[in-house]
């Protein structure tokens, strides 16, 4: 057994993030995912003796973030709608943003829309259609990655949630077969030259694949809005993440490809355009 404390731990690695200004958060991310704890655990147990390899791995863990690593990556899991998810670097680390996506989604459709078929496009952890799964029982979701790797990390969500949820290696729509009264995607959106807006670390371990997209970002947008067409039930509607200054070119693409369709931009809890909503009609 160490010497230390919980309590000592955590004041320990309060001194450490001080010195390498770190953000103070990421200690109790750390200690709470490590030992699966909430806030109420650990506090129950501040004058318990933490075991000696505990205490290295935190230090180690720390460390590591202070070395540029997201800490998801080193817990292996990241939250996102209340719930845990297994990450990897194969896939994008869940964000705030996306969990707004999925609001909007259960928001427009109620507890009363059964039998929707919905496809979540580039799924990587597959965050997004597990959740509408969870919340909605009764749609029937469909999960599509280009990246087996990434894939394979939502194929272990589903499980640990007990769900039965098809999964198809695809991209984009290549391999998809069927019409879906909800399509949603978080594509890659972000530009080569916006590279100086992001976080270092973001770059040096998250997925290329899933963050950059030729056309200024927009590529995906343009290969969605020319294939989307055969997958569309009537009235199905196609909700995007986007990026915060893509809100009129993305608009502008789906305008030119569907006339008649009705879009809608929605901003983020920062107030930046963050997602868009297609709403498609029987004439297309």
């Amino acid at each position: 057994m160490s010497s230390v404390t919980y309590f000592e731990a955590q004041k320990w690695a309060s001194s450490f993030v001080s010195d390498h200004k770190i953000d103070e958060s990421v200690i109790n991310l750390l200690l709470l995912g490590m030992k699966n704890w909430n806030l109420t655990d650990l506090l129950m147990n501040y004058q318990q003796q933490m075991p000696q390899h505990e205490f290295e791995k935190f230090k180690d863990m720390l460390n590591k973030v202070y070395q540029g690593w997201p800490p998801q990556y080193l817990l292996g899991e990241a939250d996102f709608f209340g719930r845990k998810f297994k990450v990897t670097e194969n896939t994008l680390i869940p964000r705030q943003e996306t969990e707004e996506l999925v609001e909007w989604v259960l928001n427009d459709f109620g507890n009363n829309q059964a039998d929707l078929k919905i496809a979540d496009i580039g799924t990587g952890t597959g965050i997004i259609g597990i959740s509408l799964k969870l919340e909605r029982p009764l749609w029937d979701v469909t999960l599509t990655d280009v990246s087996p790797a990434a894939l394979s990390v939502a194929r272990e969500n589903a499980q640990r949630y007990g769900l039965d949820i098809k999964s198809i290696c695809s991209d984009l729509f290549a391999t998809l077969k069927g019409k879906f009264n909800i399509i949603v995607s978080n594509p890659p959106y972000i530009a080569e030259s916006e590279k100086y807006l992001m976080d270092q670390s973001v770059i040096e371990h998250e997925p290329h694949v899933a963050l950059f997209a030729a056309e200024k970002g927009l590529f995906v947008y343009q290969r969605i809005a020319a294939e989307i067409s055969s997958y569309l039930e009537k009235e199905a509607v196609l909700y995007l993440e986007i990026g915060f200054r893509q809100g009129k070119a993305v608009k502008q693409i789906f305008q030119q490809a569907f006339p008649s369709a009705d879009i809608f931009l929605k901003s983020d809890i920062t107030g930046h355009d963050r997602m868009i909503k297609v709403v498609f009609h029987n004439d297309q």
